[in-house]
């Protein structure tokens, strides 16, 4: 292991895809970051993750975020020469009801008020795009051009690779113990290698969080689940 180092602006405990996208985003933004993974980047939560990209919420901001997620997977490629696994094959969503069809024909809708393209298709028109689909049952369907998928491991890894271009330094096989709270304020992290101080933390270990936020009185509002898929 590198030296290890003894202070830190901000230490980010996980080196997940969020945890090493934290670490990206900071780092670009001249924060000096420590990223801590106790084991090895991917082999907690991320290892498990489907991958789908759908950029359409109700809420406004996620899905701005989502079209953020898209340009960055494909300028990640370009900064850091790893690939992340994107593909922008689209994504169909299916109504097996009149209830569940009013809300995708308001997806769409939706869509376009956020400049997002979203075809509404008959069963059969959705059949044509996937023929191994049974659409007996199909009320409708819609199809947004712009969905896809990525792999979560390469994303993590290219993600990482340009957080330590802008300074970041990552180390794994270091498990956070503890966090030195004095009078509500973030003194230090106490770890298997040592003491780091540092001014914040950021908690990005997944189904880790909730137990180890718990610790210090916060709750994680997270339930685990076997797979997304």
């Amino acid at each position: 292991m590198r030296d290890f180092p003894s202070s830190a602006q901000v230490v980010i405990i996980g080196g997940g895809i969020i945890g090493c996208s934290t670490a990206y985003h900071l780092a670009h933004l001249g924060v000096e970051v420590l990223l801590l993974e106790r084991k090895k980047l991917t082999s907690g939560t991320t290892f498990h993750a489907a991958g789908l990209v759908g950029q359409l919420r109700s809420n406004a901001n996620i899905t701005q975020l989502l079209g953020y997620s898209v340009d960055l997977y494909r300028q990640l490629e370009a900064e850091t020469g790893l690939g992340t696994g994107w593909k922008m094959n689209g994504g169909l969503r299916l109504a097996c009801n009149e209830e569940r069809w009013t809300e995708v024909k308001r997806q769409a809708t939706t869509a376009r008020s956020f400049g997002l393209e979203m075809q509404l298709l008959t069963p059969r028109e959705a059949q044509e795009m996937w023929p191994l689909m049974q659409v007996d049952d199909v009320v409708g369907a819609a199809f947004m051009p712009t969905d896809g998928q990525a792999n979560p491991s390469d994303i993590t890894m290219a993600l990482a690779k340009g957080a330590r271009q802008k300074g970041a330094v990552i180390l794994e096989d270091v498990k956070v113990t503890d966090i030195d709270i004095q009078h509500g304020v973030i003194r230090a992290v106490e770890t298997s290698a040592g003491r780091v101080e540092c001014e914040k933390v950021v908690l990005c270990a997944g189904q880790w969080s909730r137990d180890f936020a718990a610790r210090y009185g916060v709750n994680v509002p997270l339930v685990s689940m076997q797979h997304q898929y």
